[in-house]
């Protein structure tokens, strides 16, 4: 019967169509109020459909009916209504008020389990377990049980409770071992775990014997057998540790055992009494290392590791018995350099010694070789390669020698960038070539910075980074799956406060799901700051979906773990799931959303209800949440060809336009909508304490705030405190409210000085962009100070207006001034002949065998500043007080 009423609701819940599902329960519930079946779905459908408030109290009261939940389908649509909302302890109280009429349900106690597994619940997990293993005889729960046990132990704050449990779960494996139950690595990597937390390395060492129990599933799993090789190492068993190291690397190639290997020989050669036990240690790893370099498939592991040996034994202080490392690194160049991944193998290692004497060597070595692999590079693939590689050790050793002269960073840039984007392997797209036009662009970028570091050259600087524009876009035109040469003209275009360019070019790149979390901040927020919130916009909610999407996989994925008896994964799906949920560009994209929102055009009723309405409770943070966020924003994609230790050759970190945004910009940017909110609700008393902390992140904020966020933020503050002198009738408020017009007047397009290409470039749209803005929250207040019947409301409401025609009219002007003339301002100022010019060699020739790129990035240049200040005119244009 019930199934029978509630079938027209399902069938539009599977359309979807969740306004004719809530139509259909609410003509069920007018027919029978009291029908617990529809309450519960329709508290599904109001938690779906955005009112999380009316769903929480619908489902509590159905929860509070205990007979109500003798019903499946109160169940089920209570517990998807509790997991929609983030109730996980809500969903757990559906099961065990049902478990009252069914206790023994097997598949309840299943769903208690998982519901507490995939929200982090590890007591209640571990209570679930153990209902199920007296239900039911299967082996799983005695796992659910075991690794249950593990991680309530290592999350808990219970010194008392924790060993007590890891006891216990140690036993329960040993039992299971006993009988014969411990069946696949996935539970033998539970019992080490269980082992190692407890510190009991020794007894780890018995169970993964190359003579016990479960050598054989040890010896199948590569990953096992790195873990025995280690383990071997943390105990001191030295000896062991060389065997199983020998052993594994006679039958597979890999890094890792080669290092500890390494490491075992090291630490044994200084615990030797004589240097005759020592030599006899490094004869040993050296003679398997050559003997492994003439084997098929292991040479270059091997070749490496004897590398990896000499640079060992120098750092530990035995350099006495070893040859020399950088020898070895050229001999392993020599052999390899025609490898793309070359450069990358052997970086680690010249940048560990950089004594001058050993830099030296380097490039007497370079100088020797360089010259040959350049005259050789168009007669194969693998010659271009290698001198690719060699052009990247000539970067590298430029950096650690400390060279700050642009023009020896220029040197032999004519060559790299006619074979990168000239020659006839170019158009052919060999691989060489594009790698060779990015150390051309990181070769002019890097001179740029050196060159023009002051802060009264950087308009020469913004010509130099323009040309070099030039060389990435040549690049990406010949190669368009370039990812290096993309990032590098996103972060340019954006230095230029090009947005629409390099948004364009980020489009290219696919970015999506995880990648936004770890990429999303190459661009997300920068359209804002140079007027394009529509498109950044898009950016933030594409993010937003994909945060709020994974939230709800990533529990399945956990789930399906337990299910599936992949028990390794459970820590590192709880951590990647912890790292995701409480992710620092997480929470930037949901500000930079909110953000947004602000500069949406509404009338005044709309804009009240907006800032009314905000749920300003779910974005406040304290010291304590905002450090338990989690960067997980990869930097290292940048592909830089020097250390990050360096500040002066960090090319992530020259480039930068603005900084990255962190904990201060999260903290401000959550204060802003709580004070138009308490501001909008007349909430004085809320609204000084926001303000109060607003002024504390800003004073503090050291330059993790770009100019025009600390501009902005301080402007909010202003309107805040306007607002609370107007609220008293008697309070005069013409100095308050003239200084907040003369900061958004400040940062207009003057009307008295012909606008300059470097301006535009730099900070002029970025102003404008923060002064518009500004406008926008003005206006919030105009309308609030208006809906309270307060005096002052008129004289904010005649200033804004004055403001706007004077904004409309030099915005409109610098318009008109771009369309007309920064095409011509970038061939005259950026593209000019400059006799002492240290980039005259690409000026000449980015305007001559590439004239056809340099022209499309000069139509980019100046479409994306025109596309800029016509989206500031039109805020300008809707904006009315």
């Amino acid at each position: 019967m019930e199934g029978r009423q509630l079938r027209p609701i399902y069938d539009a819940l599977e359309l979807p169509d969740t306004k004719y599902a809530e139509e259909e329960c609410e003509k069920l519930l007018r027919k029978h109020p009291n029908h617990y079946g529809a309450q519960s779905i329709k508290a599904f459908i109001l938690a779906r459909s955005g009112r999380p408030n009316e769903a929480l109290l619908l489902g509590q009261s159905v929860l509070n009916t205990p007979s109500a939940m003798a019903s499946a389908h109160v169940q089920q649509g209570l517990s998807l209504a509790f997991r929609a909302l983030g109730r996980p302890r809500e969903e757990i109280m559906v099961y065990t008020a049902a478990l009252s009429f069914s206790p023994n349900d097997e598949s309840l106690h299943t769903k208690v389990f998982k519901t507490a597994a995939r929200n982090s619940m590890f007591k209640e997990q571990h209570h679930a377990a153990i209902q199920l293993s007296k239900l039911s005889k299967q082996q799983k729960y005695v796992w659910w049980l075991v690794v249950s046990l593990f991680l309530q132990a290592k999350h808990s704050k219970d010194d008392v409770s924790a060993p007590v449990q890891l006891k216990l779960a140690e036993r329960l494996v040993e039992k299971a071992v006993t009988d014969g139950q411990l069946t696949s690595t996935e539970e033998l990597r539970v019992y080490l775990d269980v082992l190692d937390i407890q510190d009991k390395h020794e007894q780890m060492a018995e169970v993964m014997a190359d003579n016990g129990q479960l050598a054989a599933m040890i010896s199948n799993d590569p990953d096992l057998v790195t873990q025995r090789i280690n383990l071997f190492i943390k105990i001191g068993a030295y000896d062991k540790a060389i065997m199983a190291a020998i052993a594994a690397l006679e039958s597979r190639d890999n890094w890792a055992d080669y290092k500890l290997y390494i490491e075992a020989v090291v630490t044994l050669v200084g615990q030797a009494a004589d240097a005759e036990a020592k030599h006899s240690l490094v004869a040993g790893i050296s003679s398997n290392f050559e003997r492994w370099a003439g084997v098929r498939g292991k040479a270059r592991g091997a070749k490496l590791a004897q590398v990896a040996l000499a640079t060992r034994m120098h750092e530990a202080g035995h350099g006495d018995i070893v040859g020399s490392p950088e020898a070895l690194i050229w001999d392993y160049l020599t052999e390899f350099q025609q490898k793309a991944i070359c450069y990358s193998d052997i970086m680690q290692f010249i940048v560990a010694r950089r004594e001058p004497s050993v830099l030296e060597y380097h490039q007497a070595q370079l100088e020797q070789r360089l010259p040959a692999a350049r005259d050789s590079a168009t007669n194969s693939d693998d010659a271009a390669q290698a001198w690719v590689n060699l052009e990247k050790i000539r970067y590298l050793l430029q950096a650690l020698m400390g060279e700050t002269d642009p023009k020896a960073w220029m040197a032999g840039i004519e060559p790299l960038l006619k074979f990168g984007l000239g020659s006839s392997q170019a158009r052919k797209k060999q691989p060489s070539c594009s790698d060779m036009a990015f150390i051309a662009s990181q070769r002019i970028i890097q001179a740029a910075f050196l060159a023009y570091s002051a802060a009264d050259q950087r308009e020469q600087l913004h010509s130099a980074l323009f040309k070099a524009l030039c060389v990435l876009e040549s690049g990406i035109q010949l190669n368009d799956n370039s990812f290096l040469l993309k990032l590098y003209a996103i972060r340019l275009y954006l230095y230029l406060s090009c947005y629409e360019r390099a948004q364009t070019i980020y489009d290219t790149l696919r970015i999506k799901h995880v990648q936004l979390d770890t990429l999303g901040h190459l661009i997300i927020g920068h359209g804002m700051a140079l007027g394009c919130f529509a498109l950044d916009m898009e950016l933030c909610y594409n993010g937003v979906t994909f945060y709020d999407r994974f939230q709800s996989k990533m529990p399945r994925d956990i789930e399906a773990v337990y299910q599936q008896g992949t028990y390794s994964n459970v820590q590192d799906f709880l951590e990647f799931q912890s790292n995701i949920v409480h992710s620092v560009q997480r929470e930037c994209t949901h500000r930079y959303a909110l953000r947004g929102e602000g500069f949406e055009y509404g009338n005044a009723k709309e804009t009240l209800a907006r800032w009314e309405e905000a749920d300003v409770s779910s974005i406040e943070h304290s010291e304590q949440t905002l450090s338990a966020l989690h960067d997980n924003r990869d930097v290292s994609v940048m592909g830089l060809l020097t250390p990050k230790d360096m500040a002066q050759w960090d090319l992530e970190l020259l480039t930068q336009s603005t900084p990255i945004p962190g904990h201060d910009f999260i903290r401000a940017f959550s204060l802003v909508p709580q004070v138009m909110h308490y501001l909008v609700c007349a909430d004085i008393e809320s609204l000084q304490e926001k303000l109060s902390e607003l002024t504390l992140v800003v004073d503090n904020t050291n330059d993790t705030l770009s100019r025009q966020d600390v501009l902005f933020v301080r402007g909010i503050i202003d309107v805040g405190s306007l607002y609370i002198q107007a609220s008293d009738p008697q309070n005069e408020i013409d100095d308050q409210l003239s200084r907040l017009l003369s900061v958004i007047r400040t940062n207009l397009p003057s009307n008295e000085l012909d606008p300059s290409l470097f301006s535009l470039s730099s900070d002029g749209i970025r102003n404008l962009s923060a002064a518009t803005e500004l406008f926008t929250y003005m206006l919030a207040l105009k309308h609030a100070l208006s809906a309270q019947r307060l005096p002052a409301a008129n004289a904010v409401g005649l200033a804004l207006s004055q403001l706007r025609k004077e904004a409309l009219k030099s915005v409109n002007t610098l318009r008109g001034w771009v369309d007309k003339n920064t095409r011509a301002l970038v061939e005259e100022q950026w593209l000019a002949e400059n006799d002492d010019d240290i980039f005259a060699d690409v000026k000449r020739f980015v305007v001559g065998s590439q004239k056809q790129t340099t022209s499309m990035v000069t139509k980019a240049c100046t479409t994306s500043w025109l596309r800029s200040v016509k989206n500031l005119l039109s805020q300008w244009e809707k904006c009315s007080s």
